[in-house]
């Protein structure tokens, strides 16, 4: 992998993790106080499911 796609990734990463908080605050704060009520499972179930998308979604598109 070229290090400026992998730079180019970490940086779209970071907008789209930026968005929820700058655009809507209220609802970020939410969000996480609804995610700390969740069990060490689920959490982790939830990071896996983002793991494999992610992964699929890359083997698609190479």
């Amino acid at each position: 992998m070229d290090s400026d796609t992998f730079w180019a990734a970490v940086a779209l990463v970071l907008v789209i993790e930026g968005l929820l908080p700058f655009l809507s605050p209220a609802a970020w704060r939410r969000m996480f106080q609804q995610i700390l009520q969740l069990h060490d499972g689920q959490i982790r179930f939830f990071g896996l499911c983002s793991i494999v998308a992610g992964l699929l979604l890359i083997w698609l598109l190479l």
